[in-house]
């Protein structure tokens, strides 16, 4: 029975139609109905239209005509590769596509069309009323919502200055304003109404572009971009429906069907090279009390999986590659854990088994700079097979979105689980390494050892999730811009869409060619992809290549300075443990009238020059390694910064102090000062000392992880972790 729903999954259906036909209509829907239980890729052609000429000779007096993927019946071969090739011309722009090897990843806009400047930060105002330090382009720091402002002066800048040089833009979500001022409840009119608008502003930036090629827009679901938050029912339902039409400009018009249905979908951003996954994360999202996992049959999230093991079988076919993206990340710590443990464990099993195909993964949602590391050593196929697992059990999951406080805790579990990596580069080391006789077999010995550590020479034990701030200012606003390997691209033409999948009964030759050599789990619906060929080089996720993500340099608008408000005295303490007022909490402004400097995004960091991170790529050997370097509580000799200090502190003589020279004792970390170890020789007693080792790689990820933002004292916390 499930070999033939697969099958159906797996196939490609255009259905030949034409103006004021009962039967095209008929056709129609009885598609749509076997597409209910049995989906697959659905295109429709009118054969009358001028473009297409060469159906209307076929045709043009037999519509309704249903074509499927492979020849059928006593169809000639020759038919079956014109609907091939007709395919992409129908397609295809002219000109040929020049590619720069640059990609856009924006996130969390959460415009706020209730905004008013100088309103009160407080959690009863949320920047909608009151009087307070709310500026011009947002309040920083704060948790109140963007103002339009903000959101116009982003899209013009990136009109101004890097839209000419990006080959297409990731858009991970949540493009309505929280639900967070009980004066002013959210309705559905105003989310899709801020989602239109904002997916004006994308269309607009995709068609503005300089020459005849637009720029392809990958969107995605956010929990904020439906009412309730959180909470999307299996499709098809009106949220699927509406989005369907907002973002019509952007998925590829064979794949609205199943969209409708899902809310996922993929654009060939370079035809027959590389494409961008959406996935509807929402159907993972723990938070999601609509649905349960990726466990049962019935559940939308395990359709999810299983159109995308589907896709990504075919992408290898292809031989193309794949960037997965999505709203909210597989976040999987003690403190956080944002999928449903079926659904991470489907994710990472899959990943493993085409990491010959899969690129990377983006995602939003989480507001802080970080990464995240999944171990394929953790996939439990009881977990898959439906049954509990001890670490489905002892995990929580805390608050829908991170404050500072919950995301240090998060952090620092971070590090916790990296301390205990393994050092790719001992691995590395030995790769390089040769012997002879006896020494020959010890080293083999200890390569294989070291390999097993972290999946051979590659590292393809562990997968990397990136995470890119948002533009919200709950920090700063902040940008990615990320690049990528185009060796050997050379011009390929635009299409405007996804391509046609091959043989539907593909799948079912290769089950049956490779079953007598693959262990079956023992649940009949877990199908378990067959991993890379073992001739098959590794995949540029872990060895750099055509397509490898090679870094990325992060933008940010720093809103202190280019709001321009000279504040009054404190006037009060502010308990905020939970909402955020921003830093410039019990303060107002002096002036009356806004008076903002220029707006523009500036370079925080990039990776190609950081002395610290000091990332060769985005390969998954390159962040194992900066993992472990983050780890390591006792940091190596590059990665320390250590200070003297005495035993009691007010034994320190103000002579002595005055003796010292202190000009170059300090380490810059983000704006703040930590002090280096200096092995200076002091006038009076010596006293006894004590050294305290610091990690400057951790410190950095911290300061990053909240762009800049975080106060001098909150991030000296973090130097006794």
């Amino acid at each position: 029975m499930h070999p033939t729903t697969r099958l159906f999954q797996n196939c490609r259906i255009t259905l030949f139609t034409r103006a004021n036909c009962s039967l095209c209509t008929n056709a129609k829907q009885t598609l749509s109905n076997i597409w209910d239980t049995r989906p697959f890729v659905y295109k429709e052609l009118n054969v009358m239209a001028p473009e297409e000429r060469s159906w209307r000779n076929i045709y043009e007096f037999d519509v309704p005509v249903i074509s499927h993927a492979t020849p059928i019946g006593n169809t000639p071969s020759a038919l079956q590769a014109l609907l091939e090739d007709l395919n992409i011309e129908h397609h295809q722009e002219q000109a040929p596509k020049q590619f720069y090897g640059k990609f856009l990843h924006i996130t969390d806009l959460h415009p706020d069309s209730h905004y008013k400047f100088h309103s009160s930060t407080a959690k009863d105002d949320a920047c909608h009323r009151g009087e307070g330090t709310a500026g011009t382009y947002g309040a920083e720091t704060s948790d109140c919502d963007t103002p339009f402002s903000l959101i116009d002066a982003t899209f013009d800048w990136i009109e101004e200055n890097i839209r000419d040089s990006i080959d297409f833009v990731v858009w991970t979500g949540d493009s309505a304003r929280h639900d967070n001022d009980e004066e002013i409840p959210r309705n559905q009119d105003e989310v899709l109404r801020t989602n239109e608008w904002i997916a004006g502003k994308f269309e607009q930036l995709s068609g503005n572009r300089k020459g005849s090629n637009s720029i392809p827009i990958v969107p995605t679901f956010g929990n904020n971009d439906i009412l309730p938050h959180n909470i999307l029912l299996s499709g098809p339902n009106k949220w699927l429906k509406k989005y369907t039409d907002v973002w019509s400009k952007f998925i590829p018009e064979e794949q609205r069907h199943g969209f409708e249905r899902g809310g996922w979908f993929f654009t060939e951003v370079i035809p027959n090279k590389l494409a961008v996954f959406s996935l509807n994360t929402l159907y993972f999202f723990k938070n999601n009390a609509a649905v349960d996992g990726c466990g049962l049959h019935s559940e939308p999230g395990y359709e999810h999986m299983e159109w995308l093991r589907v896709q990504l079988q075919f992408i290898r076919q292809r031989g193309m590659k794949a960037i997965l993206t999505g709203h909210v990340p597989p976040a999987r710590t003690d403190s956080k854990m944002l999928w449903d443990e079926t659904c991470w464990q489907k994710y990472t099993l899959w990943l493993q088994q085409y990491r010959d195909v899969v690129v990377g993964g983006l995602y939003g949602h989480m507001n802080i700079d970080h990464f995240m590391l999944q171990d394929t050593k953790e996939v439990d196929l009881l977990v898959l097979e439906g049954q509990s697992s001890a670490h489905q059990l002892v995990r929580s999951t805390m608050d829908d979105e991170l404050t500072m406080e919950s995301a240090s805790d998060y952090l620092e579990d971070l590090r916790e689980g990296w301390s205990s990596l393994p050092n790719p580069d001992v691995a590395k080391r030995l790769f390089h390494e040769e012997g002879f006789g006896a020494s020959s077999r010890a080293l083999k010995k200890k390569k294989d050892k070291a390999f097993k550590k972290i999946g051979g020479p590659w590292g393809e034990r562990f997968q990397v999730t990136h995470v890119s701030p948002s533009v919200v200012p709950n920090y700063f606003p902040t940008l990615r811009i990320i690049e990528y390997n185009i060796t050997g691209l050379g011009d390929v033409l635009r299409t405007s869409g996804s391509r046609t999948f091959g043989n539907c009964d593909q799948e079912l030759i290769t089950k049956k060619k490779n079953k007598k050599h693959k262990k079956e789990p023992s649940d009949p619906d877990l199908i378990i992809p067959d991993p890379p060929s073992k001739l098959s080089p590794p995949g540029p996720a872990y060895s750099p290549q055509t397509l490898t993500l090679l870094g990325y340099t992060q933008y940010y608008a720093n809103l202190t300075y280019i709001n321009n408000v000279n504040y009054a005295k404190s006037f009060g303490n502010v308990d905020a443990n939970k909402w955020h007022e921003g830093k410039h909490t019990g303060r107002h402004p002096k002036h009356e009238v806004p008076d903002p400097k220029q707006f523009q995004y500036e370079i925080e960091y990039d990776t190609f020059t950081d002395p610290v991170y000091k990332l060769k790529d985005m390969t998954v050997r390159s962040y194992l390694k900066l993992a472990h370097r983050i780890g390591k509580y006792k940091p190596e000799k590059g990665d320390k910064i250590s200070e003297d200090f005495l035993d009691e502190a007010d034994n320190i003589n103000e002579d002595e102090e005055e003796d010292r020279d202190t000009s170059d004792d300090y380490y810059d970390i983000g704006g703040v000062n930590f002090a280096k170890h200096k092995n200076k020789h002091k006038k009076g007693k010596h006293k006894k000392k004590k050294q305290r080792e610091k990690n400057k790689v951790w410190l950095q990820f911290i300061q990053r992880a909240f762009v800049g933002t975080m106060e001098e004292e909150d991030l000296r916390s973090f130097e006794e972790s």
